[in-house]
């Protein structure tokens, strides 16, 4: 997982600056040497090359899709770890070593922009037909595959038996006293919950009011102690009470809740991401990528899925073979889904450049 936390700043920071019209490393200059890139995946039908972001991700993945998948068409799947950098170098260079991508919905729009991925034929995708699929994660060059949220954190000691229950609680400062922490570079900023604290509805967040969330973060801004730039960095500030609340990633602290913490968080407010599926251009195995992907989208493949790693299904028939007390911690629960929100992966891409600039002044003011 630090891999991907170190890649998707990297990324995220490379396309700011491609947009600024700066040259941007991550993406053009300085790239893998071709001895680095190596030869694209050969042309074998009985084997598919799918690019993750390894660890605990691709053990969940392995157990729940691929080798399942392998026991039911005989296509062997071999997983690959490339950074995104690597994978547009690839791409761009004729040769990708891979035949899915398996990547966050906003890189997948980034790599649209790129012009290094191919536009999906949802005809070959019958499980993503009429599946209740949200329509933001049934893009042209990206189908969603599971859902992961931010979530408000706190230490269960620290409020005198008071639980926070909104970011208009983590906001009153007042009321649920001491530091807290927000995430930094790591992602998008979190001007969302700015405006959930300031009173906006969830169904009229965006377009996001950029002055109006940065006048809500000034009001908060003597009271963050830290910027986290890590996902295991929120649950580590608050075991050890350097922070008493923070934004964090909903896995992260599930963990450490099950595993004894004197930790909460609250779905409240949540703002819901999604990785999802793509296929890279000229990669050597595109029949069996499209079988791939639609196996992954099967409601038990995706009820599989999610009782050995937390992050929700997409398709929402899957909660029919999953217990309650699995379904508590997904983010794409039925309730979970009406008291948070999707991410809006396209104002982000086109407010991208002013809005990071912007948060990164005020980190530093």
């Amino acid at each position: 997982m630090r891999d991907l936390e170190i890649d998707r700043r990297a990324f995220l920071r490379g396309v700011t600056a491609a947009a600024a019209g700066v040259a941007a490393t991550s993406l053009t200059a300085c790239g893998p040497s071709d001895a680095e890139l190596g030869t694209a995946t050969p042309k074998d039908p009985n084997l598919l090359v799918v690019r993750n972001i390894g660890g605990a991700y691709e053990t969940a993945n392995r157990r729940a899709v691929y080798d399942p998948f392998t026991k039911e068409t005989g296509i062997r799947i071999e997983v690959v770890n490339f950074l995104h950098q690597q994978m547009i170098e690839q791409i761009k260079k004729g040769r990708p070593r891979f035949d899915v991508m398996d990547i966050n919905m906003t890189h997948l729009a980034l790599f649209e922009e790129e012009g290094v991925s191919e536009e999906l034929d949802y005809d070959r995708l019958p499980h993503a037909r009429n599946a209740g699929i949200a329509k933001s994660l049934l893009t042209t060059h990206g189908v969603g595959k599971s859902y992961w949220a931010s979530v408000l954190a706190y230490r269960t000691d620290a409020f005198s038996g008071k639980e926070p229950d909104s970011w208009a609680d983590f906001w009153n400062t007042g009321g649920f006293p001491g530091p807290r922490a927000v995430q930094g570079a790591l992602d998008w900023p979190e001007l969302e919950f700015a405006l959930l604290a300031d009173g906006v509805p969830l169904d009229r967040l965006y377009p996001l009011d950029v002055d109006r969330a940065f006048a809500a973060l000034d009001a908060l801004r003597s009271s963050v102690r830290v910027f986290w730039e890590s996902g295991a960095e929120p649950g580590e500030l608050l075991e050890r009470g350097q922070v008493v609340a923070s934004s964090a990633w909903n896995g992260r602290i599930q963990t450490l809740v099950e595993g004894g913490s004197p930790l909460a968080y609250q779905w409240n407010g949540a703002r819901r991401q999604s990785n999802g599926y793509g296929v890279p251009k000229g990669a050597a195995n595109p029949d069996a990528a499209y079988r791939l992907i639609d196996f992954a989208l099967r409601p038990e493949v995706q009820a599989h899925y999610a009782r050995v790693f937390p992050e929700g299904p997409v398709v929402p028939a899957a909660y029919a073979y999953i217990s309650e007390t699995t379904a508590a911690n997904l983010a794409s629960s039925p309730g979970h889904l009406r008291s948070g929100f999707d991410l809006d992966v396209g104002w982000w891409l086109k407010n991208r450049e002013a809005v990071t600039r912007r948060w990164q002044a005020w980190v530093g003011g």
